[in-house]
């Protein structure tokens, strides 16, 4: 997609996600229970997305490759493999923040 105001729909309605290792990319997959494909930009410098998608992939959310491993990746993968992620909990931060600054 070039751009969109909202994925909600097609994720809604997917059965696999192929995204780039963007954060909020993933976790909006993620939450939607979807699983993800995340597929490495490597030519981006000091790439944050690797790092991300090695943390997700090691925690056994997603599966990650780059473009020239995309095909063996979708011919391999094994999507049952894949751990639910956990739901957030906002509530922790909203009380951490609270104790922090002095509110309880």
């Amino acid at each position: 997609f070039r751009f969109k105001d909202s994925l909600a729909e097609d994720l809604q309605s997917a059965d696999l996600v192929i995204s780039h290792a963007g954060a909020g990319s993933c976790l909006e997959t993620l939450e939607k229970g979807k699983p993800l494909i995340v597929v490495i930009n490597d030519k981006l410098m000091d790439n944050h997305q690797l790092e991300l998608a090695k943390q997700l992939h090691r925690d056994g959310y997603v599966l990650y490759c780059n473009c020239s491993t995309l095909v063996e990746t979708l011919q391999s993968m094994d999507l049952s493999a894949l751990k639910p992620f956990p739901p957030g909990q906002p509530e922790k931060f909203a009380s951490f923040l609270d104790k922090v600054l002095g509110f309880q």
